[in-house]
């Protein structure tokens, strides 16, 4: 029994040392509700079974040295099946491009846990299924977001061209550019990156489909310490942030008001619910040109009350949408 105590002590050591928290010798040894003396013991022993356990003189800490991780052994039955459903619906299959080495790691997993939790995990296969629209990948997209990873983990400028139908209509926006990535992002089926394009004014949203080519270089850049998907996404409807936040009120007749009730569409919407099961949605939104066409996808069950702009651009679209299936007249 003294040895499992023991035991159990060590590997809590190294989870306590790998955290963030700065632990002296006492602090640690008063986190462990042991002496001092036995907090050296433990260090030792840890270091004589190759976990890399360093003391730095400047912070009078203890540190486990960078690479060393515990093989993830402790996983319940409910973790271990999140992780199978997200690796093998949304990695493996491609739903999420470019997730397939959380796949692979899911595998190596899986390995080491223990037989019951294998034959629970076996047992549940088929029975929670995960289903989003497919990813658009595109064709040799998978080496343009490594490339991309890798010059946001290096900070170092790619050399890149891209085509979009702005570009194709505009020739002098065709040619090469230097582009600073600052993220990686997953919208809307497909991915894409922020960074700062060279002779483009502020931070630029691109599909990495759209790449032609992505050449790295040595150049070094800085991503701003408050950067954040967040902060620049803003009240965004979805990726390009407008210069002007507008006021949205949007009505929903039953029974499509229910079904739109049900899911968060944007952190600022707040639902009203009517008596006859129609609902009113209130919500703020940074630009329309994006929150138009998902209003549109509504059809005639959705109406626009406020803001005139985005009710006027809606009436245009609309009505441009439904002349194109007006019966020619009869000679």
């Amino acid at each position: 029994m003294k040895q499992n105590s023991d035991i159990h002590r060590l590997l809590r050591i190294v989870t306590l040392l790998q955290g963030p928290e700065i632990l002296t010798r006492e602090a640690l040894a008063q986190r462990l509700g042991v002496s001092v003396r036995t907090v050296y013991r433990d260090i030792a022993k840890l270091n004589a079974t190759g976990v890399p356990v360093d003391f730095d003189d400047q912070t009078q800490a203890y540190r486990v040295g960078p690479g060393f991780f515990l093989p993830p052994l402790q996983l319940t039955a409910d973790e271990a099946l999140a992780l199978s459903v997200l690796c093998d619906d949304v990695a493996q299959k491609e739903q999420i491009a470019f997730l397939a080495p959380a796949w692979r790691a899911l595998a190596k997993i899986e390995a080491q846990l223990p037989p019951e939790t294998r034959s629970e995990l076996a047992a549940m296969e088929g029975h929670v299924v995960v289903r989003t629209a497919q990813a658009d990948s595109g064709e040799g997209s998978g080496d343009v977001y490594e490339r991309m990873r890798r010059a946001i983990a290096t900070r170092r400028a790619l050399d890149c061209e891209y085509e979009s139908p702005s570009t194709r209509d505009d020739p002098g926006a065709r040619g090469p550019f230097r582009f600073e990535p600052y993220a990686l992002l997953f919208s809307v089926r497909a991915w894409y990156v922020l960074g700062l394009r060279e002779g483009r004014p502020g931070v630029r949203c691109l599909k990495l489909s759209r790449f032609t080519r992505v050449t790295p270089t040595h150049a070094a850049y800085i991503i701003p310490n408050d950067f954040t998907v967040e902060k620049h996404l803003g009240n965004a409807w979805r990726l390009i942030p407008g210069d002007t936040e507008y006021n949205v009120v949007l009505r929903f007749d039953a029974p499509i008001g229910e079904t739109v009730a049900d899911t968060m569409w944007h952190p600022t919407q707040e639902i009203e619910h009517g008596e006859d099961g129609s609902i009113t949605m209130r919500l703020t939104v940074a630009g329309l040109e994006e929150i138009v066409w998902w209003v549109l996808s509504m059809g005639p069950s959705c109406v626009v009350v406020e803001p005139p702009a985005l009710a006027e651009r809606v009436r245009q679209l609309a009505a441009q949408t439904a002349s194109r299936y007006t019966a020619p007249a009869s000679p």
